[in-house]
This record gives C-alpha cells, sequence and structure tokens, in this order.
C-alpha cells in the first residue's frame, strides 16, 4: 500500500470559502453556517463531533457519514468520534450492557482500520467514550437541570426519528436527546454532525443548551441512504446490510438479491450507494493522487464504469457523474445486472484493505470475537407423547374383548415369568446348600 499522503495539510492551501464548501458539499442541510464561517474566518481550525452507538454489527452504511468525515479532516476540522456506550444501553437496550465495552473496542478498531484504508489523517482523530466523563458529577447535574426544563413531549419528540418507539417506552430512550445535546458541550465541540433523521434533536439542542448558559452549535445533516432492500439500511436485518468483513462471495451474493428495478431511480439502495459512498471516495482518492487506484472506473475522467455481459457485446459505458448514471439507468440504458457486478468489483476494493488489517491485528480480532460471541442455540428435546388409555365405559365390545385377551396374555407372560425367577432361586438355593455341605469339616 502506498504511504497516505498529508492529508491533513491540504486545508492550508484553501481560502476560507473553499475550506467551507468542502466541509458542507453533499449535504443535506446545514444549520448555523455562519458559526462555521467566523472559525474558518479566523485561521482556526473547527472542532467537529460524530456519535456512534455501539449496538448491532457496524455495516457498509457507515461508508456515507465516514466519507463525509473525510471532508472535514481534508479541510482541516479537528474530528471527535464519540463511541457512545451510555447511549447504546439507554436506547431501549439495544446491547446488554456487559457487551458494551467490547463492542467500543470493536468499533474504535474498525473505524481507525476505514480511515486508514481511505488514507485519512488519524492525528486529526480523537476517540472519546462516553463514560468517561458522562458519569461525572458535573454532567450529571446538567442532566438533571435539563430534565427539569424538558416536557415528555419534547424529549419524546426530540428522540422520535432515532430512539426505538414502544407503546410503554422506557425513561431512559426520553434521556437520550438530553444527553446527546450535553454531549456538544462537554466534548467543547463547534459543529456536530450527523444524518437528518437526527435533526429533532440538533434543534432540541440548539433551543436547550442555550438555557444553560452554553453556546449554541452548528449542525451538518446527512443524507438517509436506502439499503439493499429499499428501506433503511439496518444493522437488525441481514439482508438489508453489507458487513464490513464479508468476504467477496457473500459481498455478491447480497448485491444480488438487492432490490434493483429497471429503470427505478428513487429509492434504489444500489444507484444511491455510488452516489454517495464510490463516487466521493474515487474523488477523494483523485485528491489524494492515487486515482489510478479506482478499480470501478475504465477512464480517469468518469466515476463509475459498467459494462455489459460479453454475450451482449461486452459494452463499456463510463459516467461522469452520477447524475449521468442515474440518468441512463432511468432510461433502461444500463441493465441492474451490469450496475450491480460493477459494484460489486468497487465494494469488494474497498473492504479488501480493511479485512487485511483484521486479519494481521489480533486486538482487532479479539474485539470482534468478544463483541459479538457465536450464539449456541439450546436444543430443545422434544416432548414424549403419553397414551392415555379410554376408560372402560367408553369401550366398544370389540374393544372390551381385545382388552380381556390382552390381560389375559399378560397375566400369563407374568405368571411364566414369576415361575421361571422362582426356579431359577430354587436352583441357586440347592446349589448354595450343596457347596456349603462340600466345604463343611
Amino acid at each position: 500500500m502506498a504511504e497516505a499522503p498529508a492529508t491533513n495539510q491540504m486545508h492550508l492551501n484553501l481560502s476560507p470559502e473553499e475550506r467551507y464548501n468542502k466541509i458542507t458539499q453533499n449535504l443535506a442541510e446545514v444549520l448555523g453556517s455562519d458559526i462555521i464561517q467566523s472559525i474558518l474566518k479566523e485561521g482556526k481550525n473547527p472542532v467537529a463531533y460524530w456519535g456512534t452507538a455501539p449496538t448491532g454489527r457496524p455495516h457498509l452504511g457507515y461508508f456515507v457519514p465516514l466519507v463525509k468525515l473525510g471532508d472535514f479532516l481534508s479541510a482541516g476540522v479537528e474530528l471527535k468520534i464519540l463511541l457512545a456506550d451510555v447511549h447504546a444501553f439507554l436506547d431501549n437496550l439495544k446491547a446488554p450492557i456487559e457487551l458494551v465495552a467490547h463492542r467500543v473496542d470493536y468499533y474504535r478498531e474498525l473505524l481507525k482500520a476505514v480511515f486508514t484504508s481511505l488514507h485519512l489523517p488519524l492525528e486529526l482523530v480523537t476517540f472519546v467514550v462516553g463514560s468517561d466523563y458522562q458519569y461525572g458529577k458535573e454532567y450529571n447535574i446538567d442532566q438533571l437541570k435539563l430534565s427539569a426544563m424538558t416536557s415528555e413531549r419534547d424529549a419524546r419528540k426530540a428522540g422520535a426519528e432515532v430512539v426505538k418507539q414502544t407503546e410503554s417506552p422506557p425513561l431512559s430512550g426520553l434521556l437520550y436527546p438530553l444527553l446527546q445535546a450535553l454531549d456538544e458541550q462537554y466534548l467543547d465541540v463547534d459543529f456536530q454532525f450527523g444524518g437528518v433523521d437526527q435533526r429533532k434533536i440538533f434543534t432540541y439542542a440548539e433551543l436547550y443548551l442555550p438555557r444553560l448558559g452554553y453556546k449554541k452549535r452548528a449542525h451538518l445533516m446527512n443524507t438517509m441512504v436506502p439499503g439493499l432492500a429499499g428501506g433503511k439500511m439496518s444493522s437488525s436485518d441481514p439482508n438489508s446490510k453489507i458487513d464490513f468483513l464479508d468476504g467477496p462471495a457473500v459481498v455478491k451474493q447480497k448485491i444480488a438479491k438487492a432490490v434493483c428495478a429497471p429503470g427505478v431511480v428513487e429509492e434504489n439502495g444500489i444507484l444511491a450507494f455510488v452516489r454517495h459512498v464510490i463516487v466521493p471516495i474515487g474523488e477523494l482518492m483523485k485528491a489524494q493522487g492515487r486515482g489510478e487506484e479506482r478499480v470501478w472506473v475504465d477512464d480517469q475522467d468518469a466515476v463509475f464504469t459498467t459494462k455489459t455481459d460479453p454475450k451482449f457485446g461486452g459494452v463499456v459505458s463510463n459516467f461522469k457523474s452520477a447524475d449521468e448514471l442515474e440518468a441512463a439507468y432511468a432510461k433502461e440504458d444500463v441493465h441492474p445486472g451490469d450496475l450491480k457486478a460493477a459494484l460489486v468489483q468497487a465494494i469488494n476494493a474497498l473492504l479488501a484493505p480493511i479485512q487485511k488489517t483484521f486479519k494481521e491485528s489480533e486486538a482487532f480480532q479479539k474485539a470482534e470475537s468478544l463483541a459479538y460471541p457465536v450464539e449456541v442455540k439450546e436444543v430443545t428435546k422434544k416432548k414424549e407423547k403419553k397414551f392415555t388409555p379410554k376408560p372402560d365405559h367408553l369401550l366398544t365390545e370389540e374393544e372390551r374383548a381385545r382388552k380381556a385377551a390382552g390381560e389375559d396374555i399378560s397375566t400369563r407372560k407374568k405368571k411364566v415369568q414369576q415361575s421361571k425367577e422362582g426356579l431359577e432361586e430354587t436352583k441357586a438355593l440347592s446349589e448354595a446348600v450343596e457347596e456349603a455341605a462340600a466345604t463343611a469339616p
């Protein structure tokens, strides 16, 4: 692997406006843009926070925020990644508390491997575990103050898109948005980054942090990318996601099963992944001088390449933008099978260095085995069927006759057996007496 370039120095050649554009490009929404712009005009590096709760196994959907974090780092943003172990426990007990610590280790190892594979500077990244400060006195005092200020309705509304909703939700779920708001202050950041599903938590933070006497932060939001089944990519649905450790054959199998209707662009998880992951990573690689490593293009001016099956001519199509690819797909100029085949090649190329790191790291492997131990299913024994005889008064004449005959046979067998046992006992006593007589003086 080529030595990673000094990505942390890229921003030195950018103007404040160019840095801001890089930070905010391809986002769904920005709240408080003036906060970031003023910091950049002063020649300072903004400090960002992105949090993830270590519950289910991280999947390829994590590439979406991680690619955006790459933009931040390229623009000189100092990044704090919160491994939110307390949040993981609060969110309707998604992760058993005894496993959370191991999952924190696994998430840390995996995220480091992903950043390294993308040649992003780890020196600008700080990993923070939530419980390292969320159990502190000052933090909990602020949490109690927020609890006194916040109505049950506002807390439920803030976490509606993130915290699992039930008819009778535990109180812990209502605390989730409060903690996420306080994290901005205790991590000492200028802006928080997340998906648009966290917008209500972000607006809650903007409203309530100033009431505690703390400054309002900016909030940057990524679009939500549909999963392979067409809906949200989920850690709990194995068919909706690809694991970072899935091998080439598994990747090919899952992509083959993905929803990708001919000519349909909306909610198409395959096209969405190309737009939000493959294309941005390719642009990052070009900026790093690694454009030739993009195995998913046949032309250096292209962002994505598809090829038809050789039996249909093996036609190569190079697309210079995601818009161009989607337009061609909408016209059915690109076959779903050709699109999937090209994506499989791209995904396996992205996963290869991450899986190589996993195979070479004992710490990484240990963290994975402890975080997600293999489930051993208990084998339940089949219940033996008990025979309940029919009561005598319900028996037919034929059944009574068979029963009587059966009882007679059973009785005779029993007497024969008793007779045999009696004879054997008599024989044994006779032999004992003869032996005693023979040995007498």
